[in-house]
């Protein structure tokens, strides 16, 4: 387990932006701009020389990159389009047409990048990520600036060579991480999981309690919105595949089977469906814990929202509990299809959504209930492959997503029957158990579409 506290912000684990995949979309956008940030500091002169900007996208980002859109995504970011801003559909059209270049403006003068400019590079690579890819400016062949970027699930990156910044400058009032000590912490300081969450929360990002609040509301909008988008949105989904949309079919049938028992579960379906066909769309999703994840928690929320009629304060609260279950599987193993699986994807989302249910139900419960629900949630996501069909985050991903909710729901229900405290596994172990599993599972099962389902593309 890590022994360095987790420093990581409540809204850089639930982030906004464009699907289909925060390791592939977002992550990748998030380096390309990063990228134009540093050639436009380069000397007058460096820039005067360049004459084109090449992309290397090697592991995960190679063998998907193409039904994920991580070429249009670099396009935007060396656009300076970011993520959370970002129009959808103006992504979506980007490199629609193989003839068009885009202007990229370095120095005074443009280099034009058109997809001849983007290598999805099929030979290995010395990486110590799954994810990774090569930007660079040249002159020729001569190159005059690279960087090389790792995209490591959620839409987190990092920059090769970057300084980590000192312990000093990013601490936290309440350190901890793992399982165990975040619970030594509220003992030893008598508070509640709110209150260590909102604490260190001010002290990383300077916000204040009231900014905090506002901004997970502002999540939540975010969330829903995709919810109802795709409750309306019918037809199919972009890509070769030409998956049909469910989720209005499924909302439609729930509102015709209200006295049945089963209508509950549909509801539930329909609302996980929407969020995540939303995300296979392009559209505007939030990372929970990434893309390829991001319906359980939306239709969990909203589900929490519109039938348990569950109050703003306690929505947050369930929200400051998903994000702590988030930070200790980030923070000791992955929450990267790349490098975990599925179960890194859907395995943490459906934990961090039994964690949302059981912080609101039980509004002042033990930390253990907390815990145990998370726990079995990621039991039971143990091994799970991550297998798109054609690339694109679509089959199996979609209904894995409502699948992952129920998973939770169910956590959630075992873990507050009263028999939380006889849970013989703990949440440090079974987090230890899924990274040792990640890094036993073969790469053909995690995000290369290789293996598994992917290879019933001809089927459909």
């Amino acid at each position: 387990m890590a022994t360095t506290p987790i420093t990581t912000s409540v809204f850089d684990l639930f982030k906004v932006g464009p699907g289909p995949s925060s390791s592939h979309t977002i992550g990748p956008m998030k380096a390309a701009f990063d990228f134009r940030q540093r050639i436009a500091s380069l000397p007058a002169d460096s820039q005067t020389q360049s004459d084109s900007i090449h992309v290397l996208l090697y592991g995960s980002l190679s063998a998907t990159g193409k039904g994920h859109g991580t070429d249009r995504a670099v396009v935007a970011g060396l656009l300076g389009w970011q993520p959370e801003t970002t129009d959808p559909t103006a992504l979506l059209s980007l490199l629609r047409d193989p003839s068009v270049s885009y202007p990229i403006s370095v120095g005074t003068q443009p280099i034009e990048v058109g997809p001849q400019h983007i290598h999805f590079e099929r030979k290995r690579y010395d990486s110590p990520y799954a994810n990774t890819m090569v930007l660079q400016l040249r002159a020729g062949e001569q190159v005059l600036q690279q960087e090389e970027y790792y995209s490591v699930g959620g839409g987190f990156i990092i920059r090769k060579g970057e300084p980590e910044v000192p312990a000093d400058e990013l601490s936290v009032p309440y350190p901890y991480s793992t399982m165990g000590e975040l619970k030594a912490q509220l003992d030893k300081h008598n508070i509640s999981l709110d209150e260590l969450m909102l604490t260190n929360e001010s002290a990383l990002t300077g916000r204040s309690r009231a900014e905090i609040n506002q901004r997970i509301d502002q999540i939540l909008d975010f969330m829903h919105k995709a919810v109802r988008r795709g409750l309306r949105q019918k037809g199919t989904l972009p890509g070769s595949i030409k998956l049909t949309r469910k989720a209005p079919i499924l909302f439609q049938q729930a509102k015709g089977m209200s006295h049945s028992s089963d209508s509950f579960l549909i509801f539930l379906n329909a609302y996980c469906l929407a969020a995540s066909e939303e995300n296979a769309a392009g559209g505007i999703v939030v990372t929970a814990p990434t893309s390829g994840a991001s319906g359980v928690i939306p239709g969990l929320t909203f589900l929490a929202k519109h039938h348990f009629h569950y109050d703003k304060a306690t929505l947050r609260s369930g929200m400051l509990a998903a994000a702590a279950i988030g930070f200790l599987v980030k923070h000791n193993a992955s929450i990267s299809g790349a490098e975990m699986g599925c179960m890194g994807e859907i395995g943490t989302a459906s934990a961090m959504g039994a964690a949302f249910l059981t912080r609101c139900a039980q509004t002042n419960g033990p930390i253990g209930a907390i815990e145990a629900a998370a726990e079995i949630a990621i039991e039971h996501h143990l091994g799970m492959t991550c297998d798109p069909i054609g690339g694109y985050v679509q089959i199996p991903c979609i209904e894995r997503n409502a699948m992952g909710a129920v998973k939770a729901y169910n956590a959630f229900l075992l873990a507050t029957s009263g028999a939380a405290s006889f849970q013989k596994i703990s949440l440090d172990a079974v987090v230890k158990v899924m990274k040792a599993t990640g890094r036993d599972m073969s790469t053909k099962y995690k995000e290369t579409s290789e293996a598994g389902l992917a290879l019933s593309a001809t089927e459909c």
